[in-house]
């Protein structure tokens, strides 16, 4: 087992890391189990006994080198007084924004939604079977975060028309979104987290001022995570200039996803790399795996390389693909 800090500050390690993106999820029966009795998916992610549970299932089923704690970016609204809930077969619907009230909001009121987050990072970071193992937290990056607070939905289908009409609301959440982003981190890894990934889901939307909503925030958070002692992993999905963003924001490790050519970048991107392959291999045979993991394993095979996805793992995953998967990390010389 190969922690995967090690892999982050270059040390010289023997084999790739491995976690997945969603690893405690719907994929897994047991999760299925828990979430039968648990509809209400933001309850789910404030118990901290059932999230602790969740958290550690995939390390139990298949030792993978990181836990990544069981809550979402969407945390954060709500934390900030929005209304999110998840409607099945729909996703995420959050409710109106009252700026107003988030503008003025406490600290303490902020730290006091959350706190069962930071509970559950209290409770990991006691716990044996992490003991060698890192535990990475996590947020959403304001760009990401803004489009959800403001379209309300999923933009999967694209921003709704009048998305940017109120630009000194983007302005102001914007910068509430920075104060509030550093204040999860910092609880986060006061309770425990050793890492933090920023997870910019939709930063492939940005069209146009890349600086205002994908450079300039993410660096602001980044160097504010990196003044905690803490490696920072980003995940600017959908980008077409991983080099740019790299040498720009310079996280310490960044984690790319499935629509760009792992080629390209080996000799473009000096810090270590994670993740990249498509979550649809895993719903093909093992032998297309095979050869799609090797092909990544053999592109940074002398470049610090944490095997991970190009985005989360699909819910339909068998749990056969998964054990196939590790099994080929695992080998690989």
């Amino acid at each position: 087992m190969t922690p995967i800090k090690n892999c982050i500050l270059n040390k010289d390690i023997n084999t790739n890391p491995i976690w997945l993106m969603r690893q405690a999820g719907r994929y897994l029966p047991e999760f299925r189990e828990i979430r039968k009795k648990n509809s209400n998916f933001i309850n789910l992610c404030l118990n901290p006994n059932l999230s602790e549970k969740i958290t550690l299932q995939p390390i139990d089923r298949f030792g993978f080198d990181a836990a990544i704690i069981f809550s979402d970016i969407l945390m954060i609204p709500y934390g900030l007084g929005q209304k999110v809930e998840f409607k099945k077969n729909f996703g995420p619907n959050l409710g109106d924004i009252n700026l107003n009230e988030l503008m003025a909001l406490e600290d303490s009121v902020f730290y006091n939604n959350l706190s069962p987050i930071y509970e559950l990072l209290k409770n990991l970071s006691k716990n044996n079977k992490l003991k060698d193992r890192d535990l990475i937290g996590f947020v959403g990056a304001p760009w990401t975060l803004l489009v959800y607070m403001i379209n309300k939905v999923s933009p999967k289908n694209g921003l709704s028309s009048s998305f940017f009409e109120d630009i000194g609301l983007i302005n102001n959440l914007l910068d509430t979104l920075d104060k509030f982003i550093k204040l999860h981190i910092k609880n986060q890894v006061t309770a425990g987290a050793t890492i933090i990934q920023i997870f910019d889901s939709w930063a492939g939307l940005i069209e146009n001022d890349l600086e205002k909503y994908l450079y300039n925030p993410t660096l602001s958070l980044v160097n504010y995570t990196k003044n905690l002692g803490v490696p920072v992993i980003c995940f600017p999905r959908g980008i077409s200039d991983y080099d740019k963003f790299c040498k720009i924001v310079k996280p310490s490790m960044v984690n790319i996803d499935y629509n760009i050519n792992p080629k390209t970048l080996i000799d473009k991107i000096d810090i270590p790399i994670q993740g990249g392959l498509d979550p649809k291999v895993l719903l093909t045979d093992k032998e297309n795996l095979k050869s799609e993991v090797t092909r990544y394993l053999q592109i940074f095979r002398d470049h610090p390389y944490v095997f991970n996805l190009g985005h989360g793992i699909l819910p339909e995953t068998q749990i056969e693909m998964v054990e196939e998967l590790i099994k080929i990390v695992r080998n690989f010389k």
